[in-house]
């Protein structure tokens, strides 16, 4: 026999040394200690206890102990979160230290149909009830943990906000210097053409040379679809030209926008956990009516 690393246990004991009998309807596990060289025996209820639980149990009887696991006859570990019930159903290793147990779970008796689904009922409303009377500890316990995660987030973020903040309020002068330039340009072509039209040339002169001006912005417009695949509209464009000078100036700067995303999203998410987390607590409402409640 071989643990999951590769490494042999020293010794392979026989399953007597480790005996499961049920009493009132609970698994009693009795064992010998390694270290204090006794028996001992562990009432075990089986639809609350999970592996992790028990073996908790076993180190906490035994400070010798520095190993405890359980590993099914295939030789994969098993799970702490495994349930005990689950775990009695069928043989399994039980490794304390360097020697490996062999246990057979006995056989339990089969119920009738009409008593099996009596007592998946009890089940089912024993492990409501457990839920329910731990629910609060594990809520404040995970309600501590993500405070903790929203401030180590806040933390990270504040300084790339400011960053930001100097980044958006650069790349925005720019883009409005850009667009009041046009202006000007559109102010000159405009009286350029009116002067030359008036006072130098006649309309017969200027009336081919406004037709190419038009057909060459025409070409302009169009050239910008071929390239961004997006028609020439004025706040996309002014949105497009914002973005431009927003990345080129973040690399300057050395601003991670991946990472700032990243920090964003963990952030709204922490924040909406906790919300889901709080509101039962605030409500004490079923999960049905807080969700009408939404």
């Amino acid at each position: 026999w071989r643990g999951h690393e590769g490494a042999p246990y020293s010794t392979l004991v026989p399953s007597d040394e480790v005996t499961i009998n049920y009493r009132h309807g609970l698994p009693v596990i009795t064992l010998m200690l390694p270290t204090r060289s006794e028996r001992c025996q562990f009432t075990v209820k089986p639809v609350v206890t999970t592996v992790g639980a028990f073996l908790q149990d076993v180190q906490r009887e035994d400070k010798g102990i520095e190993r405890a696991e359980v590993f099914a006859t295939d030789g994969n570990k098993v799970s702490d979160a495994t349930l005990m019930e689950v775990l009695l159903m069928s043989d399994f290793k039980l490794v304390i230290n360097n020697r490996a147990y062999s246990v057979s779970p006995p056989v339990k008796e089969k119920l009738s149909s009409e008593h099996a689904t009596e007592m998946e009922d009890i089940k089912s409303l024993v492990h409501r009830l457990f839920v329910a009377l731990h629910l609060e500890d594990h809520q404040i316990r995970k309600e501590r943990e993500l405070l903790q995660k929203l401030d180590y987030l806040k933390g990270e973020l504040l300084p790339l906000e400011q960053m930001k903040t100097r980044i958006m309020d650069s790349a925005d002068a720019k883009t409005s210097r850009l667009l009041w330039v046009g202006l000007a340009l559109m102010s000159t072509q405009g009286g350029a053409l009116a002067w030359l039209t008036w006072w130098v040339y006649s309309w017969d002169i200027m009336e081919p040379v406004t037709y190419f001006i038009t057909y060459g912005s025409a070409m302009a417009f169009y050239a910008y679809f071929v390239l961004t695949k997006q028609d020439y509209i004025y706040p996309q464009a002014k949105d497009r030209q914002f973005l431009h000078y927003f990345y080129r100036k973040s690399k300057k700067q050395r601003f991670n926008v991946e990472r700032y995303n990243k920090l964003k999203d963990d952030l709204a998410e922490a924040e909406e956990s906790l919300r889901r987390l709080r509101q039962p607590l605030h409500l004490r409402l079923p999960i049905q009516e807080i969700n009408d409640k939404d």
